[in-house]
């Protein structure tokens, strides 16, 4: 009897379910899961700042099990295990100090990674290798050399990827991307990217900036990792790593995944990118600042058809949020149920009202699609229960995720090309098919990092 791979059973039990008018869910034994009750096994990775927060919402879907926690800092590690078995009430999570022993489980089927930017390549690249399916957190990488090996390493092995790019599974930003994307604004002209500047002290360690021995729970050589060897300072590691060139990106980078993800969104260009990026104004302290990534910023991104972004922090021209700008009006999105539009007809299409069970908090509701003349919403974007509840069901799917790797790659690109256009103080001309700098040697240098021993980026 001929054995059909995992792969085509899986599809064609979720052809056949659906045939026949079942729900598309399979059993998790037949996926060749093995958690208890046949839930969707899961390793969390990093308890720092999204760790909580994305762990929260896994614990809270009663088809997945949390059965490992990875982290390299004992404390943190500690309030991980607290969290997730105080929440099964039994000790079932183990703990580990090492990836690698966590992604040679055969047994756990998933992982969240929720780790500074230094250390998204190899931990992605890892569980891949290892047929895990995989929620990262944005950007995608700290370079676009790590961003197109961790796309490889999901393609080869055929993995589920959901980026926690989490405002594509918010309603006001799909509708939003919705009115671009069937021309209501007529033809896409200019797009506005608003990200934060400065820096924030979210550990609240800001005044904590002399070198130090590393406390003893930390293990601070695997904490650097690939990234360059540099003394222990707390205010610089965690939480805080973000504004240290070494290991993050700084508010460009950190944000780059969320506004210019929803730009792309309605753009058309999860697969595509710009031609072109312009540094226009930088403010960057000297590198051999504790905290050195640029708090002030604008660049200009043009793609083909004569689009124009702007990708701007710190600019009260430029509002936080996406805002795209056509011959017939605009739209713009943010975070809160943030809508409005040009057009008094479709800004009804995003209406807020207060929550009776909590008045501190309000509900969107989205209306119907009005008409416009002729013009009417046909094209309707990719919508989620959840962003966590999405990339679950696409476990047993085995169908792309709203934020699947290549999106996710893509729409953090442009943030990694305003970086080097900084860095360089010129314009960037980039081959978004081939994904590479044309004409500039010393730019495309950048695209990457030297790894520091042992460590190699390989797929």
């Amino acid at each position: 009897m001929k054995r059909i791979p995992v792969s085509s059973r899986r599809q064609f039990l979720a052809r056949s379910a659906a045939a026949i008018g079942f729900p598309t869910i399979i059993p998790a034994s037949v996926l060749g899961q093995n958690a208890p009750s046949n839930k969707i096994t899961m390793a969390v990775f990093g308890w720092g700042m999204m760790g909580p927060s994305n762990t929260s919402k896994f614990l809270q879907e009663q088809d997945c099990q949390i059965v490992a926690a990875c982290d390299i800092d004992k404390r943190n590690l500690q309030k991980a295990l607290e969290v997730i078995n105080g929440a099964y009430k039994n000790q079932d999570c183990k703990p580990y100090h090492d990836y690698r022993e966590v992604m040679a489980r055969k047994d756990i089927d998933t992982v969240m990674l929720a780790l500074p930017d230094n250390w998204h390549a190899l931990t992605a690249i890892e569980a891949a290798k290892n047929g895990k399916d995989i929620y990262g957190e944005k950007p995608l990488a700290r370079t676009i050399a790590e961003q197109q090996a961790i796309v490889k390493a999901v393609q080869k092995h055929g993995r589920i990827w959901q980026t926690g790019s989490w405002q594509r599974s918010e309603d006001n930003f799909r509708i939003g991307a919705e009115i671009v994307r069937n021309g209501l604004i007529g033809k896409l002209k200019e797009v506005h990217v608003g990200l934060p500047d400065g820096h924030k002290d979210f550990a609240g360690t800001g005044d904590k900036r002399s070198v130090t021995p590393p406390p003893p729970e930390l293990d601070y050589e695997m904490w650097i990792g690939p990234a360059t060897m540099q003394d222990y300072i707390e205010c610089r590691v965690h939480k805080n790593w973000r504004w240290d060139y070494n290991i993050g990106g700084g508010q460009l980078l950190d944000w780059i995944g969320h506004h210019c993800d929803i730009a792309h969104w309605g753009m058309d260009m999860d697969r595509s990118g710009p031609n072109e990026v312009s540094p226009i104004q930088v403010d960057m302290p000297p590198r051999t600042d504790i905290w050195n990534t640029a708090t002030k910023y604008r660049a200009e991104a043009k793609y083909a058809g004569g689009i124009t972004m702007t990708i701007a922090g710190g600019h009260d021209d430029i509002k936080m949020g996406t805002k795209w700008i056509g011959t017939d009006g605009w739209v713009y999105v943010n975070r809160g149920g943030a809508y409005d539009c040009s057009n008094p007809a479709l800004k009804q299409m995003v209406k807020k009202r207060k929550d009776e069970k909590d008045p501190k908090s309000e509900i969107i509701e989205v209306a119907k699609a009005p008409k416009l003349g002729d013009d009417i919403i046909k094209t309707r974007l990719y919508e989620t229960k959840g962003h966590h509840r999405n990339f679950l069901d696409c476990v047993k799917s085995r169908q792309p995720t709203v934020t699947p790797v290549e999106t996710a790659h893509h729409s953090a690109t442009p943030g990694h090309l305003a970086l080097i256009s900084f860095l360089t103080n010129r314009s960037i001309k980039w081959d978004p098919v081939k994904e590479e700098i044309l004409g500039d040697a010393d730019a495309a240098k950048l695209l990457g990092r030297e790894y520091r021993g042992p460590w190699k980026l390989e797929v």
